[in-house]
Parts: C-alpha cells; structure tokens; sequence
C-alpha cells in the first residue's frame, strides 16, 4: 500500500516548477491531489496530467478569502484535508538597496503572509479531525541568507519560525509542521531569477558538495516523508534539501 492512500493533500504554487514535482510525488504515493496555483488554469491543466481523482483550483495565497473558498471546494468535495504543502513562493533578484519598496509587499504576502494564511485557515480542519501534516517550504536563503534576496530571506525565515511556533501548538491536537528548505534547484522560478547568468549558475554549483542544483523531485522525496506516518513522531524540524550547501 502507498503511503498517502486515502489522503487528501493540497499543494500550493502546484502549477510547474518544485510544487508541480511535488504534487506529482504524492499522487504517486496515492493521495488524493489538489493542485493549486494562481494561474488557475495552469493548476487545472496540472492536475488533468497527474489525472486520477487530482483537482485544480486557482487560489492566491496572499488573499485570504481566496485561500478560504478554496478550503471550503476541498473539504466540500472531499470532506477533508491530511496533508498541505505550502509551497507557493515568488521573489525579483535584486540587492536590497536598489528593491523597489512597492515589491517589499507582494515578496512577503507570497511568501510569509501565504502560509500563515492557508494555516489559518486550513489548520483548524486537521485540530479538528485530530489528524494532518503540513509542510512548510521555505529556503536556505532563511536559514543562511542570500546576497539579492535579503526580503526574500527575511520572508523564509519567518516561515522557518512559524512552522516550529505552529508545530508547538497543534502537537497535542496530533497535527504536525516542519519545515524543508531547498537549496538552489533547476526550476523555471530559477531560471527566472539568474536570466542568462551562466556564471551565477555555474558558481553555484561549484558551491555544492554534491555538484549539481537540486530537481524537484529531491524535494518531493522529502515532503512525501514529512507528510506520510513514516514521519509520524517528527514535528517542528527543519530539513535542508541543499546537496550540502548548507549543513546543521
């Protein structure tokens, strides 16, 4: 038996990149997927793809009452919610000195105000239940920092805090929260972020003991994990997913 049979599981940012990797792992794990992505139709085309009984829903994370009518489709359809990957993330390269304070807002609503959003919302469902996982990506840049990304980092690094504050909390009611930081990984968002700068990606793969940037599904092995019983007595930790670029 798969380790996610009869689970119910949201990924947030789902459309492509590391969440799209994601999604596909716990499919393949047999969870019932729920795709989800501010591109609304990039989410449906996703979970069509997956195929199974996988649902798509547009739903920006950054608006609450968006994040609450997608909870409410979810447990309407399914009646539940096991496991929530919070995975949706944005951010523009640039040194913190030269960032237009107009991004400051929308780099922390994606990243920070996203997850403490879908917890809100979606937490009291797993107290409830008495069961659910939910894991929070964050990045090393939160652990570590990371020279043009300093919002960014001050953004993952608050997910990093929430998740031990929230694994504190909801530990008695038997749900968990951890936390996983990817190193640099050969996503879209990525390629986004370094544009033609074959030398940044060249550096920073020089930079990993391993060698080479990370793919989506080193971290879906480690979300599958934290989100099956086999991490059952594992909560409030954080995991870097980094081929050794950072270690702890």
């Amino acid at each position: 038996m798969s380790r996610l049979t009869d689970k119910v599981a949201i990924v947030t940012g789902a459309a492509r990149g590391l969440g799209r990797g994601i999604a596909e792992r716990l499919a393949a794990e047999g969870a019932t997927l729920v795709v989800t992505d501010v591109n609304a139709e990039g989410a449906q085309q996703a979970a069509q793809e997956i195929g199974g009984t996988a649902l798509g829903l547009g739903c920006d994370v950054s608006d609450y009452a968006s994040v609450e009518a997608m909870a409410e489709e979810v447990t309407q359809r399914f009646g539940r919610i096991d496991v929530l990957v919070n995975n949706a993330g944005w951010d523009k390269a640039a040194p913190f000195l030269e960032l237009e304070r107009d991004l400051w807002p929308r780099i922390i609503g994606i990243n920070l105000y996203g997850v403490l959003n879908t917890s809100h919302v979606i937490l009291p469902i797993m107290a409830e239940q008495g069961s659910g996982s939910v894991v929070n990506i964050s990045s090393d840049a939160g652990r570590v920092g990371s020279s043009g990304e300093a919002v960014y980092s001050a953004a993952k690094g608050g997910v990093i805090a929430f998740t031990k504050s929230t694994a504190r909390e909801l530990a008695r009611r038997k749900v968990r929260v951890n936390c996983i930081c990817p190193g640099p990984s050969d996503t879209q968002l990525f390629a986004e972020f370094a544009g033609d700068n074959q030398g940044l990606r060249d550096a920073l793969i020089k930079a990993i003991p391993m060698r080479r940037l990370g793919q989506p599904e080193d971290v879906a092995g480690a979300v599958a994990f934290l989100a099956s019983e086999d991490a059952s007595f594992v909560t409030g930790q954080t995991l870097s997913v980094s081929g050794g670029l950072t270690m702890s």
